[in-house]
């Protein structure tokens, strides 16, 4: 039922009344999460390559400060003389894709001559195995967020594998206070991958009179993209206005890109994808509620009807968006506990915690 009818106030109201409620309790819910009980700091010193993904990268450096001797910050071409000169106890790198120059490898075997002891963190698994399995025995250890891909690093020969799931920075991904152009009754930011362009076609005639908004590259692809235009804003949203979307929006639909091989993928093998997408906590963490299509590990972190909504294909979805919008009451408490299960259990601090109790550096 929702908290206020229409005839009791004109719509901006409503909204503005929402919002504030909204972020009270979210704000009651943080006073109540219980601190996480941290080990003191290893005796490790860190250098960390980054990706250049802000929303990833900040908060894997926040932890590693708060939980190592030091950590060192530093990008792949200045990886080497870092190492070189600092002689960390161990570099680890973040994903090693993308930004990384061919031949990357040959700096981190160069390393491990050194001594110094190598891991990588790999957070684009499955969609570039074809690349990652290439470069995996450049490592002493292997971290992958994606379940499915643990046996194939074994499989290829590496001998320490570990699944290590993604997390919220809670420091960017929080409840904050949104001004209306922010406000939104459905929000989507993601490109336009082939399954979530099927998903929106279905759905663009029942979207066009509600507040929508999407972002990202390429939803020209739409069959329907005249339909959903005025609400599509095809570019890179800043973590920080993204944000200020998911904690103004009273829905954030979540989809998965595929992980079938094509234009869009390197997936040769075709590895399934088991895992849930690092915007599964981001979403969360802000407070606000997510229906997300489903992964085989979600229930190990969310549960379906409680701290996050599910669905199966595009009926079910705008099934649920029409009952939420509806439901005002009962779309808060679901981001409520979402908010609590993921400041409880899945901030970055949480995941380094686990990934340095795996390393056995002597």
């Amino acid at each position: 039922m929702s908290i206020l009818n229409k005839s009791d106030a004109n719509e901006g109201f409503e909204d503005g009344y929402l919002e504030g409620y909204r972020f009270g309790g979210c704000q009651a819910v943080l006073e109540r999460v219980v601190k996480l009980n941290l080990p003191g700091k290893s005796k490790y010193r860190v250098l960390y390559i980054s990706q250049g993904f802000e929303a990833i990268d900040c908060g894997v450096i926040q932890a590693l400060q708060d939980l190592t001797a030091q950590c060192i910050v530093g990008a792949p071409e200045s990886a080497l003389a870092l190492a070189a000169s600092a002689r960390p106890d161990l570099v680890l790198v973040m994903n090693g894709l993308h930004v990384f120059p061919p031949g990357y490898e040959e700096q981190i075997r160069a390393i491990r001559e050194m001594g110094i002891h190598t891991a990588i963190w790999f957070v684009d698994d499955p969609y570039f195995t074809d690349d990652t399995g290439r470069i995996a025995l450049s490592y002493d250890v292997v971290f992958t967020h994606e379940v499915e891909c643990v046996e194939l690093y074994r499989r290829i020969g590496h001998k320490r594998v570990h699944y290590l799931p993604l997390a919220a920075n809670p420091a960017m991904f929080r409840p904050v206070r949104t001004s209306p152009e922010y406000r939104y009754d459905i929000c989507f930011i993601g490109n336009a991958f082939w399954n979530r362009v099927e998903i929106f076609d279905q759905l663009a005639s029942y979207l066009q009179d509600k507040k929508v908004f999407i972002a990202g590259m390429h939803w020209d692809r739409m069959a329907n993209y005249s339909k959903l235009s005025p609400s599509i804003q095809q570019d890179w949203i800043v973590p920080e206005k993204t944000v200020s979307y998911y904690n103004g929006s009273k829905i954030v639909i979540n989809i998965h890109r595929p992980a079938t091989t094509g234009s869009d993928n390197r997936n040769g093998m075709n590895i399934p994808g088991g895992s849930i997408n690092p915007r599964t906590y981001e979403i969360s963490s802000c407070g606000t509620l997510q229906i997300t299509d489903i992964r085989s590990d979600l229930t190990l972190y969310y549960e379906p009807g409680y701290d996050i909504e599910t669905f199966t294909d595009a009926a079910e979805l705008r099934e649920k968006i029409d009952y939420y919008l509806n439901h005002d009451q009962e779309r808060l408490h679901i981001a409520w506990r979402s908010l609590w299960t993921t400041r409880q259990k899945h901030t970055f601090h949480e995941r380094i915690v686990r990934l340095l109790a795996e390393l056995n550096i002597p």
